[in-house]
């Protein structure tokens, strides 16, 4: 019996062990692999994973806070590689590029910074999502304090013609993407 992580009760649902062992396995391959190594585990793939749930499964909150953990710590042995290669400069370059886009975005005014699902469909709630980007543009450009974490865990209500969440969620990954380039 595997003890990785606490497991829920057997009447409750938890993520799948056989999942998450795998994808444990997978990363520490990718982790231990050489630089010149192909690796299918990265930074982005963490943030992206999911697992199926079954009774009595892995504790959905620890294995969460685990993935975060190992997200950073991909996110800083890609940023080391990169440097390595193409040097700080270029690095950083590429970062404030990424972040002047999410800027570009956010620019736009309110109700209106993504494309809208149909008025029969949920999408995220503008109001919501406005609210996280303004204090995203005071995060870039004033410098306010705000924590990745904050971000990984944006929640929006659902909204009848919301914002389109794929849109919404490809800019959150950016931004995390920029902050945890700079950290």
């Amino acid at each position: 019996m595997s003890t990785t992580f606490p497991r829920t009760r057997n009447s409750r649902r938890g993520y799948s062990v056989e999942q998450v062992e795998d994808f444990l396995e997978d990363a520490r391959r990718a982790y231990t692999a050489e630089p010149s190594e192909p690796t299918v585990v990265t930074a982005a793939s963490i943030r992206q994973m999911a697992f199926d749930m079954q009774k009595g499964g892995y504790s959905a909150v620890h294995v969460d806070a685990a993935l975060e953990r190992l997200e950073d710590a991909f996110a800083s042995r890609e940023r080391e590689r990169a440097i390595q290669q193409r040097g700080d400069e270029a690095w950083y370059t590429e970062a404030r590029g990424i972040a002047q886009e999410v800027l570009d975005r956010l620019a736009r005014p309110e109700g209106h910074r993504f494309d809208r699902v149909s008025f029969l469909s949920n999408g995220y709630r503008r109001k919501d999502v406005d609210a996280l980007g303004n204090r995203l543009v005071r995060y870039f450009q004033d410098g306010k304090p705000m924590s990745v974490e904050e971000v990984r865990t944006a929640a929006f209500r659902p909204q009848k013609g919301g914002y389109r969440e794929a849109q919404v969620d490809l800019l959150l990954d950016a931004v995390v993407n920029v902050m945890l380039a700079v950290r």
